[in-house]
């Protein structure tokens, strides 16, 4: 946690390198969402790692029931935002729904999120069939990260939003959609929603680093969606949230306390994973 943005100048910036070099040295990358300049910068000076702008904004921003009706120039709008607040977290901005459907959607988008929200990576759903699209923006210096298990963008496809790879074939298939991704030049993966077990075993395979949310306790890093964190939204809460505003005076805080339990390991807790049935 830095005592202050003069404090926050001073650190280096995160970036892809750092993240590889924490794998290595077996630090935990602690990542949040962020939506606007503000709750950017207390992210950052609580020593967040890595800041998603996400398409979750649909839903928590815009009160959308899905992440399917946000545009490019929604996150590219909020990424900007976000981007005033940052001195040294990493800032990936998520690719929305059919924006990346082509390899020329994909270019044109990617570089919209780069130049106007200067987001430092994109994120994009999907398994092998993406594998394409993944090199054909890494091979033009655009990072990517890539995002496998419960892809909210398929919600209607899916069925609702359910724990993936329980079964056997389905937990090979994703084994096998991540070696694409990354193969094809993936500079992160994002795991959500999977059994802790097939979380090890992606996290083992793979050649960089793996951020989970809802992936249990052995990948690089986790993510939860901010509002998730600090409890704003009533209803049920998926297991693997945990409300980090309890005994805390203020957001900072709470996201201070949220990086010291991914940095030491006690958050996930095993109640906060999914396990097979």
């Amino acid at each position: 946690m830095y005592s202050s943005v003069e404090d926050l100048s001073a650190a280096a910036p995160v970036t892809v390198k750092t993240l590889r070099e924490m794998r290595e040295n077996g630090e935990k990358i602690a990542c949040l969402t962020a939506y606007d300049a503000s709750f950017a910068q207390a992210q950052d000076l609580a020593g967040v790692d890595v800041i998603l702008v996400g398409d979750s904004l649909g839903m928590v921003i815009q009160g959308e029931k899905t992440t399917v009706g946000v545009s490019t120039a929604d996150i590219a709008y909020h990424a900007r935002a976000v981007s005033k607040g940052l001195r040294r977290a990493f800032m990936m901005a998520d690719m929305p729904f059919m924006s990346y459907a082509t390899l020329d959607l994909a270019i044109e988008n990617a570089t919209a999120l780069m130049q106007q929200g200067h987001a430092n990576m994109i994120k994009l759903e999907g398994g092998e069939q993406q594998a394409e699209i993944v090199e054909y923006l890494s091979t033009r210096g655009i990072p990517v990260c890539a995002h496998v298990g419960l892809c909210p963008q398929l919600i209607h496809k899916l069925g609702g939003f359910k724990v993936q790879g329980r079964e056997e074939a389905a937990a090979a298939q994703m084994l096998r959609d991540a070696k694409a991704l990354t193969d094809a030049g993936a500079d992160l993966l994002l795991v959500e929603c999977v059994p802790a077990a097939l979380g090890r075993e992606l996290t083992e395979q793979s050649p960089v680093p793996v951020i989970g949310i809802g992936a249990g306790s052995s990948v690089d890093g986790q993510i939860l969606v901010m509002h998730d964190l600090m409890n704003v939204l009533p209803g049920q809460k998926p297991r693997f949230v945990r409300d980090f505003s309890q005994g805390t005076q203020n957001v900072r805080e709470a996201f201070s306390a949220y990086v010291q339990a991914v940095k030491s390991g006690s958050y996930p807790a095993a109640a906060e994973q999914f396990f097979a049935e």
